[in-house]
């Protein structure tokens, strides 16, 4: 067996599947077939915009940036929008980079709103751990220092990683799906510091939503099969007549 060969087939086992979803969407729909992702792209270029004016930080702060010390009603207002403000301290190119890709292709195969709540749910669970975590303090498990509690949590990473977890589950892409996986416990395990430790919370509310996924998908082909099950070989359940 040829090495190239090889790899060609594993590649295509891994990420065939997930190509041609997204690429019979794109030709047949074109940028009609990831609307709410242009508008995530747009709404966070325009936050950035607005950010970095004199006039608009305030209010771009007020609206969704999160803090472990702000109270908990205000964290949960700013979260949803705290998902489109960029972090100031790394480039912009970089979130708009990760929306168009990861949120488009999560998009086309999951669908708009499923895509959206993952992400929500994702950055929630980062904003809830770095409360959890300020709380139990640097000496406990991934616990985090107090100073940690008054750093502006926005950006759209922790739904990033949490999408292409969650599509790499759907696609059965595994081996992709364990190499980020295990870059975000790497960034960890080198840099330790609070947005790696919000990624892997992400990646764990990721994991539950595909097992209650998996779950659900088992349930409904149990029914069905129990469904078909009645009068198998018949149209109404009846014996079948001899001729």
């Amino acid at each position: 067996m040829r090495p190239v060969s090889a790899v060609g087939r594993a590649a295509r086992r891994e990420w065939g599947p997930l190509w041609m979803t997204v690429r019979t969407a794109l030709a047949v729909d074109r940028l009609r077939a990831v609307p709410m992702t242009l508008t995530a792209v747009g709404l966070t270029a325009v936050l950035q915009i607005v950010q970095n004016q004199s006039w608009g930080y305030g209010a771009v702060q007020r609206l969704g940036a999160v803090r472990a010390e702000d109270p908990l009603w205000v964290a949960l207002l700013r979260t949803p929008l705290s998902l489109f403000v960029p972090a100031l301290d790394l480039p912009v190119w970089g979130a708009l980079v990760q929306l168009l890709l990861v949120f488009g292709i999560a998009e086309i195969c999951l669908g708009r709103w499923r895509t959206l709540l993952i992400a929500y749910v994702a950055t929630l669970a980062g904003t809830l751990y770095a409360r959890i975590g300020v709380a139990v303090g640097p000496d406990g498990f991934l616990g985090l220092p107090a100073s940690d509690a008054l750093i502006v949590d926005t950006g759209p990473s922790a739904a990033v990683v949490a999408l292409a977890v969650y599509v790499c589950h759907v696609h059965r892409a595994w081996f992709t799906g364990a190499l980020v996986i295990g870059a975000m416990v790497g960034e960890v395990a080198v840099k330790d510091n609070l947005a790696g430790k919000e990624h892997l919370a992400a990646i764990a509310a990721a994991l539950v939503l595909c097992t209650v996924s998996a779950r659900h998908d088992r349930r409904r082909l149990r029914r069905r099969r129990q469904g078909l099950g009645v009068g198998v070989g018949t149209r109404s359940g009846a014996p079948p007549i001899k001729s």
